[in-house]
């Protein structure tokens, strides 16, 4: 089997590039090593950039999310007591964010793809990528209990850190610059209301804290825990109890949460990762496969669909003029914004959270970085810049 663009990993940028290819002309094959109801249910981000949102639904994904995402203006940064909201509208020039779960995306685009794209295989394992310095690459894959092999014209890899396309990528040719951080979040997800109509981020000398949402009727709730904590040693009343401890108000010593039954409950290390380039030869990589961000700051989906909205718009601009050039410059255009998200995400990890090596003096430091973004429009924009996502063309 032969196509255009081979796609590797059937998350929300595998599909999303499928779907922007279709709507191109452009022909694909897209390979998901899980089944369909694994993806549609792998729960990962929930908040989408003013950009992504126009993504989907230009790519016509867009009717769901607008009946049932949740739009927000601001978010909330709590420390010492005291709350300041963030007025994205006011700082950005109108621009805001959507609450609209990973798994609801990922059921949008599947449906697309099936009803109209291309071939779409689940349980289809990649075994290897080859010839990514040739004119026609080829994908080793299993599926339906049989190796197969698609030669493509260009392969995109969207199947992540520990997916197979980065060893496409030779090792002398690829630099990755990482970071650990020395703490982790330990999430819930509960069948409570939401405490507030908007994200509140919480500083606190206990450790960072995190009130979201999925639903009017589902909150989704983050505590900073030392790594390498077993959920089992959170049962769900000292987990209600830290949460009502971290998020508290000075002015509203009543202040609860409300508390219901709690769903799920996991530990998600934090790190940052980048990979350059995230070009070699006929092989691109995207998303997690080229960079992984702390969830801190809301931006790994959100930087995967930046990828494959340049990685389209290139492809198409090849299919139209014969031209490669934005093809080439792929990488380059990419890894500008992917720099800036991992430097946001850090401002943010690093603001936040109580470093178990940190000092009083790095405590205060914290503190004066939170009451200038209080009493600053113009630190509380860069902020709302950042966090609403800078235009694609930046």
């Amino acid at each position: 089997m032969h196509t255009t663009v081979g796609i590797i990993g059937g998350g929300p940028s595998g599909l999303l590039l499928a779907r922007l290819l279709h709507q191109a002309g452009i022909d694909s094959v897209v390979l998901e090593s899980r089944d369909r109801a694994y993806v549609e249910r792998r729960q990962r981000a929930g908040i989408l950039e003013q950009a992504t949102v126009d993504a989907l639904r230009a790519a016509g994904a867009g009717a769901r999310l607008d009946a049932e995402g949740l739009p927000h203006d601001g978010i909330e940064l709590r420390h010492d007591g005291r709350a300041t909201r963030i007025d994205f509208p006011a700082l950005t020039g109108g621009r805001r964010v959507w609450v609209y779960a990973q798994t609801e995306v990922v059921k949008d685009l599947v449906a697309l793809q099936l009803a109209e794209g291309g071939p779409l295989h689940f349980e289809a394992e990649v075994t290897a990528v080859e010839g990514a310095d040739t004119d026609r690459p080829l994908v080793r894959y299993t599926h339906e209990g049989r190796e197969r092999i698609l030669t493509c014209d260009y392969v995109v890899g969207c199947d992540g850190y520990h997916g197979v396309t980065r060893n496409a990528v030779p090792e002398t040719e690829r630099r990755t610059f990482e970071r650990t951080y020395p703490y982790s979040w330990l999430g819930i997800l509960a069948e409570a209301p939401p405490v507030y109509d908007e994200l509140i981020y919480a500083h606190s000398e206990r450790g960072f804290a995190l009130a979201s949402m999925r639903s009017p009727s589902v909150s989704r709730l983050y505590l900073q825990v030392p790594n390498g904590t077993d959920p089992a040693d959170w049962p769900d009343e000292r987990v209600w109890d830290e949460l009502d401890a971290r998020l508290s108000l000075t002015g509203d010593p009543g202040w609860r949460l409300t508390r219901g039954t709690v769903t799920q409950k996991a530990v998600l290390p934090m790190r940052s990762s980048v990979t350059e380039p995230m070009r070699h030869g006929r092989v691109f990589l995207a998303g997690d496969a080229a960079h992984i961000v702390p969830p801190t700051g809301a931006k790994g989906l959100n930087l995967a669909a930046a990828d494959v909205i340049v990685l389209a718009r290139a492809f198409a601009h090849h299919a139209k003029t014969g031209s490669t050039e934005l093809l080439d410059a792929y990488s380059d255009t990419c890894l500008r914004r992917v720099w800036r998200a991992e430097h946001f995400s850090y401002f943010m990890t690093t603001t936040l959270h109580a470093d178990p090596a940190q000092s009083p003096f790095d405590t205060r430091l914290q503190q004066s970085q939170l009451d200038r973004i209080a009493g600053s429009p113009h630190a509380a924009a860069e902020l709302a810049e950042n966090y609403t996502g800078l235009p694609l063309d930046s």
